[in-house]
């Protein structure tokens, strides 16, 4: 059956939308070149968004011949204020964005593990109030959506951050905390690793790939699944849990509780720092993400005989998780991110594929990640600038 004529304005409204949201300003002309729409369908659809208030005229095309199509129409992106959080162990860094994602202000504020939960939530609804403050004078009233990344698990039915143990308990109840203080505001969030890949998918390594894993490496060890397009978390939102996957080397078995005789124990921070000691190389700082992996960047611009044989030995522990991901999954691509990824670059990659196809029957390309740790911050603000854009540019 045809469309209602309400059905079709909202189906193009949403068109138009998207491309300015994609592809910046645009006239009215370029608009019904890129929708293929009628004149008289775009020239109702603009009116009809400018007197709605999701776009406005921006500025004029440059056009010799001046008039209504010379305009250049935006989304309108003081509409709405957006929050994206990356919750870390020991800390949260924090962004503020208008409606079509431009970061307008960052606070970053370490929180004390010994703080208890309150003080430590208390600490961390202060940094996101202090970072909209910062962003503009309505920003934090006008808050529309917050997207919060955080390890652990997500419960795939009520949405909320599930108990894990080794994690902090303000982490569980920041959620709630910050929907008190913003009841207006829809807050959501999400596992830092499924975030990653997201970014990693829209802005980063895997932007023409539909199936692919992405392997955290940071401070631990993850993985993110996508599949025809989509995420998969699993029955319980535990998908990627990698860091409890049983492989050889590591002289024990996992837990229930504990993933230190998993992978986790050849691929987290801590054992690469141990690798390095090993092989002769210089450990100074703590052994979190960002320090392994200025350990695994300064190996492979170094190069010589002990950084070679780290890096080597490195690519065969990472090989290994990889190896029962692929047999698995048949992804046809791993993405190697984190920080530590995106510090081995190709280098790394390299090497890890090279295994990896002695390892495996299926074809598998392994790249490196390019947005490092900053991909968590990242995928948490594409989440809230969808979820506001899907509320807002509804019919």
């Amino acid at each position: 059956m045809p469309a209602s004529p309400s059905t079709a304005r909202a189906i193009n409204d949403r068109l138009a939308l998207r491309l300015l949201q994609q592809e910046g300003p645009l006239t009215a002309g370029q608009l019904k070149q890129l929708t293929g729409l009628s004149r008289p369908t775009v020239s109702d659809l603009v009116e009809r968004l400018t007197v709605s208030g999701l776009i406005r005229v921006v500025g004029e095309s440059g056009e010799q011949r001046r008039g209504p199509n010379a305009r250049l129409y935006g989304i309108a992106a003081e509409r709405a204020h957006l929050a994206a959080l990356d919750v870390r162990t020991g800390g949260v860094l924090v962004l503020v964005s208008d409606l079509v994602g431009r970061v307008l202000a960052e606070v970053a504020v370490p929180i004390d593990a010994g703080s208890g939960t309150g003080p430590a939530v208390e600490q961390a609804v202060a940094a996101v109030e202090a970072a909209a403050r910062k962003a503009g004078p309505d920003a934090w009233a006008g808050l529309h959506t917050v997207g919060i990344g955080a390890p652990g698990l997500v419960d795939p039915a009520t949405g909320d951050l599930r108990d894990s143990s080794g994690l902090p308990a303000w982490h569980r109840s920041l959620v709630a905390a910050l929907q008190r203080r913003l009841p207006k505001a829809r807050v959501t969030v999400e596992n830092e690793t499924n975030l990653a890949a997201l970014a990693e998918q829209r802005e980063g390594a895997a932007r023409d790939r539909d199936t692919f894993v992405l392997l955290w490496l940071g401070h631990g060890v993850g993985a993110a699944v996508v599949l025809d397009g989509r995420l998969r978390r699993g029955a319980s939102g535990g998908t990627g849990e990698i860091g409890f996957l049983p492989v050889p080397g590591t002289g024990s078995l996992p837990s229930a509780t504990d993933c230190d005789g998993g992978f986790h124990a050849l691929a987290g921070a801590a054992a690469i720092g141990t690798l390095a000691r090993e092989h002769g190389l210089p450990v100074e700082g703590p052994l979190d993400g960002p320090g392994a992996a200025r350990l695994v960047a300064q190996a492979v611009t170094c190069a010589d005989a002990p950084a070679t044989r780290f890096l080597d030995t490195l690519a065969d522990r990472l090989a290994i998780g990889t190896a029962a991901v692929t047999a698995v999954l048949d992804p046809g691509c791993v993405v190697l991110g984190g920080e530590i990824g995106q510090a081995g670059g190709e280098d790394l990659a390299a090497r890890v594929g090279a295994r990896l196809k002695r390892l495996s029957p299926l074809p598998t390309e392994v790249r490196p990640g390019t947005l490092g740790g900053a991909a968590v911050l990242r995928g948490a603000l594409l989440t809230a600038r969808d979820h506001a854009q899907d509320e807002l540019f509804a019919p």
